[in-house]
């Protein structure tokens, strides 16, 4: 399928995702009760409407990110998570947690300015070092630090009830986010998206090798700094308002990939595409999950990309030994 033809397949499938995430839930509610006068339309508007623009937006960054990180590191098992940020900006929100800080704004705001500081400190890392292993690596030390203090936060949370908040939290979610979760997360995650979708020439001409897209005229530190802070702002803000919600970027690029060919401007937009629906159907999945609670969109997620990774460790070995 052609990228012309797939990206309008992919919009499509979107609305129809987004049209079921209003509906669908442990009461049916019709589209036609927005103008019928069936008084569960305040269900939509109220609850299901804020939660699926959240998941438009939120689903479409993370796909994005995955796909300019795979780009950049030409390494098809990068994932937004490995360069840290979403680890701090966990941080963060569990320290407003801990410390009483637990309003709406005060977790986010926490959230954002760890993830903020992950991006500087990433950047002052590998600012003068133009090589992907230097990044990877500045990214799982950020990663591995930020997870320590998570933990250690955790241990000496003053009473169990802020343990289960915090635990909750962690577990990744769309449930109960209001219009004001959305109107604090979509600017910088529109703002990081916009970084990201500028990458993608620089992204082609890094296919042929640091040297040749060097002579090209790539700035490789400019082209770093876009990534770095392009996806610090979309996953950041992402992370501060949902929790920490994984695999997105490295399951969708790999299942379009196929589909579009192996250059990664041609990737861009079908992975944000595709992002969003992802997240789209697996929300909407969750709250159809028999019981009186719902399964957490982080969990979900983990239990569908865990078996995908270790599919495609599986495969890059048997690619290997061959």
């Amino acid at each position: 399928m052609s990228r012309v033809s797939l990206n309008p397949a992919l919009l499509l499938l979107v609305l129809l995702l987004f049209a079921a995430s209003l509906m669908a839930g442990k009461a049916w509610v019709p589209l036609d009760a927005w103008w019928s006068g069936d008084p569960r339309w305040m269900i939509i508007v109220e609850l299901r409407l804020p939660r699926a623009l959240l998941a438009l937006v939120l689903g479409a960054v993370l796909g994005l990110s995955g796909a300019v990180l795979q780009g950049w590191l030409r390494n098809p098992l990068a994932d937004p998570g490995l360069l840290g940020v979403s680890s701090a900006a966990a941080l963060g929100a569990v320290a407003a947690l801990v410390l009483g800080v637990g309003s709406q704004w005060g977790v986010f705001a926490a959230a954002m300015a760890a993830a903020m500081g992950a991006m500087a400190l990433l950047a002052a890392l590998t600012w003068r070092a133009e090589s992907p292993a230097a990044f990877v690596l500045a990214g799982s030390v950020l990663a591995s630090l930020a997870a320590a203090l998570t933990a250690f936060l955790i241990s000496v949370a003053p009473n169990p009830y802020v343990v289960a908040e915090v635990l909750d939290w962690l577990m990744g979610a769309l449930t109960d986010r209001s219009f004001a979760d959305l109107a604090h997360a979509a600017p910088f995650m529109l703002a990081g998206a916009m970084l990201l979708l500028i990458t993608g020439r620089s992204l082609d001409a890094l296919t042929l090798g640091s040297d040749a897209a060097r002579s090209l005229g790539v700035d490789l530190r400019r082209l770093q700094a876009l990534v770095i802070a392009g996806t610090g702002l979309a996953v950041g803000a992402g992370v501060a308002v949902t929790g920490v919600i994984g695999f997105v970027g490295l399951v969708v690029p790999h299942l379009l990939r196929p589909l579009v060919g192996a250059r990664p401007s041609a990737l861009l937009v079908p992975s944000a595409l595709g992002g969003a629906a992802l997240v789209l159907g697996a929300d909407t999945l969750c709250r159809l999950v028999p019981g009186a609670g719902e399964v957490r969109l982080g969990v979900a997620m983990a239990l569908i990309g865990a078996p995908f990774f270790l599919a495609l460790l599986l495969g890059e070995r048997g690619r290997s030994w061959g």
